[in-house]
């Protein structure tokens, strides 16, 4: 079996094609099987249904796919949660950009890395939020999209920003009751009880205690560059 270490947690699977081989590669680690905190066994006989039920993906795709989703729902016992966001840094902070597919995440982080200096994408898709020293990280994971574009990381998280198609660009706090919903849109709907429960307790305690916008933005340049901004310039007015 496979063992990596990501966000901090031990991890054992084993990849049989090479998507999720290469992808894992910069997460692997070795320590005793006693000290694995999450084990996700996909087998052959799960992926056969798979392909049965979404013949469009190929069985490297599902595998690739479904022990990402494991690690999802696994996470949910260690503190952690995912969001479909695409994290960008900047200066040592993590600024999450969640929206439906298709609105324009990585249109956006990526004005972010041609606008602003000191900046890097921590995970393009489904980056991890979990506690560190008591503060909310965004870390990479091997599970990153068609992209691929992840670090193998953990940055204290700055902001989480919803994001919708706009002709000019604004951008407001939000209350956290309000982001509830988006984020829940956003993240990991699990069947097991518990593993729901321990969701919406972390869902509660992020909106608690980061800070949350509502951006809407259109593509032209200096949107990235606004949108920091304007981010900085209401937390540092409320400071």
């Amino acid at each position: 079996m496979g063992k990596y270490i990501i966000a901090g947690l031990k991890t054992e699977y084993e990849p049989r094609f090479p998507l999720l081989i290469e992808r894992s590669r910069e997460y692997e680690a070795d320590f005793p099987d006693s000290e694995i905190e999450i084990k996700i066994n996909i087998t052959d006989e799960f992926l056969d249904r798979q392909l049965e039920i979404y013949p469009n993906l190929t069985r490297e795709e599902h595998e690739y796919m479904w022990v990402g989703e494991g690690f999802y729902n696994e996470v949910l016992r260690h503190g952690g949660i995912v969001l479909h966001s695409s994290c960008v840094e900047k200066d040592g902070f993590a600024y999450l950009f969640s929206a439906k597919s298709g609105t324009g995440k990585s249109t956006h982080t990526h004005l972010w890395l041609r606008e602003l200096e000191n900046t890097r994408i921590i995970n393009d898709d489904k980056p991890l939020l979990i506690k560190k020293e008591g503060k909310y990280c965004a870390c990479g994971t091997p599970f990153s999209g068609k992209t691929d574009e992840n670090v193998n990381d953990c940055v204290p998280v700055r902001a989480i920003v919803f994001l919708h198609r706009s002709k000019e660009n604004e951008i407001k706090r939000l209350n956290p009751a309000l982001a509830v919903p988006l984020f829940l849109a956003q993240t990991v709907n699990p069947r097991n009880r518990i593993y729901a429960e321990n969701m919406l307790e972390r869902t509660d305690e992020i909106l608690t205690e980061i800070p949350v916008f509502s951006l809407g933005c259109n593509k032209n340049e200096g949107t990235g560059k606004f949108s920091y901004n304007e981010i900085e310039r209401i937390l540092q007015n409320e400071d």
